[in-house]
């Protein structure tokens, strides 16, 4: 599919808006289409929806009400492209099913992993309140089932509640200091102290506790975690057969399971990497 004429522009990426009654849109980095992006079929959003998200938990029926007339549910295949920068942040989406990466790309197209979004969480959220076009990508992970709230109706939403104001910010914060801290550890830290606290950091934001053990509940790739630290996938591999040598982790079907939280946290804050040539420990495929 050719890009759309009506193309615009931001560090080098273009997308083309959305036609009315389309299905698709372009994605054009540096002069290449590098995504296509699927939009399935708008309707009415229920009010179970917004309940399913624990800031809208304390809206009143009347004000849950006056949210549903306007917004719309939104259904993504697994790997679309939700948003990208440069569109307008027309509105705050609310995660019903599924789950969604956030991520910005380097100009050569490599990809720094932001934050995971669950079902019940709200996003994109800040091109919302600031009015700015969004600066990053949101892609479903996995088949996905949105809603979208209208920048101005959630606007005035807030300015009515101070409550959910004051919830919003604290959200806002939140996520700017966890990407604060991983930008101090990439500059700070050796591979292994990175991966060590960003696997500390998944497992208490997305981690399930069966006895002694936490289970990151969405598979992971080598790539996925290079990403998120910025190493390569190589360097991965090694520092997680060296994990789980120490028994501190181990892996089912891409699955990260921490076998030992505290002593993985001290682990945090341990020595620089050893030698690549010295380890020969092997880590199960992700």
């Amino acid at each position: 599919m050719p890009p759309d004429p009506r193309l615009h522009e931001s560090r080098g990426f273009t997308v083309s808006p959305l036609v009315k009654g389309g299905t698709h849109r372009c994605a054009v980095y540096n002069g290449r289409i590098i995504v296509l992006i699927e939009w399935r079929s708008w309707m009415a959003g229920p009010i179970w929806y917004l309940k399913r998200c624990d800031l809208f938990e304390r809206l009143s029926d009347t004000e849950a009400e006056r949210l549903n007339r306007r917004a719309l549910v939104r259904k993504f295949k697994r790997n679309a492209v939700i948003y990208a920068p440069a569109e307008a942040g027309e509105s705050v989406l609310v995660l019903a099913h599924g789950r969604v990466k956030i991520y910005d790309l380097t100009r050569d197209g490599h990809e720094t992993i932001l934050a995971f979004i669950e079902e019940g969480e709200l996003f994109g959220e800040l091109a919302a309140l600031d009015g700015q076009p969004r600066q990053e990508f949101a892609e479903a992970v996995e088949d996905c089932e949105l809603l979208a709230i209208p920048r101005e109706d959630f606007v005035a939403l807030l300015e009515a509640r101070g409550d959910l104001a004051l919830s919003v910010t604290r959200l806002v914060g939140l996520r700017r200091q966890r990407v604060e801290t991983r930008l101090r550890n990439i500059l700070f830290l050796p591979s292994r102290d990175r991966l060590v606290r960003t696997l500390v950091e998944l497992v208490e934001a997305h981690g399930e506790r069966t006895g002694d053990q936490y289970t990151i509940r969405f598979p992971l790739s080598h790539q996925d975690f290079a990403s998120l630290i910025g190493v390569t996938r190589e360097t991965v591999t090694l520092t997680l057969g060296q994990l789980q040598a120490e028994g501190l982790v181990t892996i089912e079907r891409r699955r990260v399971i921490v076998l030992d939280l505290d002593r993985l946290r001290q682990n945090g804050d341990g020595p620089s990497d050893p030698p690549a040539a010295k380890s020969r420990t092997k880590t199960a495929p992700m």
